[in-house]
């Protein structure tokens, strides 16, 4: 899920995490000292090709929430998505570790917003970035839950209150939005990374020694089997925010073999952990079987893809529409679940519209009510928040 942006961060030459002498006064002929001309730091075209994988992530997604489960949207179409897609079910099943490609994504983009930024700024970020969206899922989804006319369980209100603070999952609240368990992983690697890298300065040894450092602890802490450990170092999600991380040394200098190192221990550790969790033996008591073979493509093919922009291989696409989705791919995310409910029963059972045209509409309207939650909450409300955050008491 990363739930992420990728806007642009400030860059160095390869390898270099500081310039030389920065600071100290120029000798010239004359031994006046003069003051140094400062050169102002370029800003980093914008990825936009990870933009659009970003966007593929949350379709995968969301083709799982409405084809490739049962559960809650059985009820929205009336019957089994074995029964509405015979065929694309199997594949559906699979659109699950889209998060996991999410995860990989975040850790690039984390690092790279992250390098040169302090703790303050890099705090800012993250909250602006992710709560109004959030905010906004929270209220309409709970809202329109609260409605007669829709058959859904909507949380009590002292448990949507709680969610308002992110916090409903480890305080054992209900969850207004059912994707933001992704959202909780997602903050506990924001707070490893500010305190591991971003507070003490961000440098190519220190982001490696984090890197190998949470690869360890968290192998440790799956060996341990200790809840708090498993809470904080998170074994099964560690590898893919890692190997974000080292993707982004990567992109930094393609001959680092130590970043390369740190991607390759990540791909081996997280296909291992995605095949643990997601496989199963076939089952007809299963909704549907994920061979072990698919989901290691699968997870191969997110790390290959964000290796492809970090390496530059994706850099003609270009494409300012890009731009828009990335915007619209975490409020689509956030809402596209529940409210998705709503409109496949609305498209399906009341309006009699085919399954495959249902679940095509329901996805354009979800990322049409993304749009107006990007252009009225987000281009709103996020450059106030991060303005207020930003300012020193």
């Amino acid at each position: 899920m990363s739930t992420v942006e990728s806007s642009p961060a400030l860059t160095s030459s390869p390898g270099a995490d500081s310039a030389p002498g920065a600071g100290a006064s120029v000798e010239t002929g004359d031994s006046a000292p003069v003051p140094p001309r400062i050169v102002p730091k370029k800003h980093a075209p914008r990825l936009r090709a990870l933009d659009g994988l970003r966007l593929i992530a949350a379709l995968m997604v969301a083709a799982y929430h409405y084809g490739g489960r049962d559960g809650e949207v059985t009820g929205a179409w009336g019957t089994s998505p074995q029964l509405q897609f015979p065929t694309l079910h199997t594949w559906f099943a699979y659109g699950c570790l889209g998060v996991q490609i999410f995860f990989v994504i975040s850790g690039f983009v984390i690092c790279m917003s992250g390098w040169g930024r302090s703790l303050r700024s890099f705090f800012a970020s993250r909250v602006s970035r992710l709560m109004p969206a959030y905010w906004a899922a929270i209220v309409i989804v709970t809202a329109v839950f609260a409605l007669p006319v829709v058959a859904y369980h909507a949380v009590s209100p002292s448990d949507a209150l709680v969610n308002l603070t992110l916090m409903q999952q480890p305080l054992g609240a209900d969850r207004v939005l059912g994707v933001c368990w992704t959202l909780w992983a997602e903050v506990r690697f924001y707070a490893l990374f500010a305190l591991c890298v971003v507070l003490p300065g961000a440098t190519r040894q220190r982001v490696i020694l984090f890197c190998a450092g949470w690869t360890l602890a968290a192998a440790i802490a799956q060996e341990a089997r200790e809840p708090l450990l498993d809470l904080i170092l998170m074994p099964e999600y560690a590898p893919f925010f890692i190997g974000g991380v080292g993707l982004y040394l990567v992109h930094r200098d393609r001959r680092d073999a130590y970043a390369w190192g740190i991607v390759l221990v990540s791909w081996l550790i997280g296909q291992h952990y995605a095949v643990a969790r997601l496989w199963h033996a076939p089952d007809p008591q299963f909704f549907s079987n994920r061979s072990s073979t698919g989901i290691i493509l699968v997870v191969t093919l997110g790390f290959v893809a964000v290796a492809a922009v970090a390496l530059g291989w994706l850099n003609r696409a270009n494409w300012p529409w890009l731009t828009v989705a990335g915007a619209l791919t975490y409020p689509f995310y956030l809402v596209h679940e529940h409210l998705g409910w709503v409109a496949i029963k609305a498209y399906h059972q009341s309006l009699g519209i085919p399954s495959y045209a249902t679940a095509l509409l329901t996805v354009v309207t979800m990322l049409i009510l993304a749009w107006l939650l990007n252009r009225f909450v987000e281009d709103r409300l996020t450059p106030r928040l991060r303005s207020a955050l930003s300012k020193p008491r």
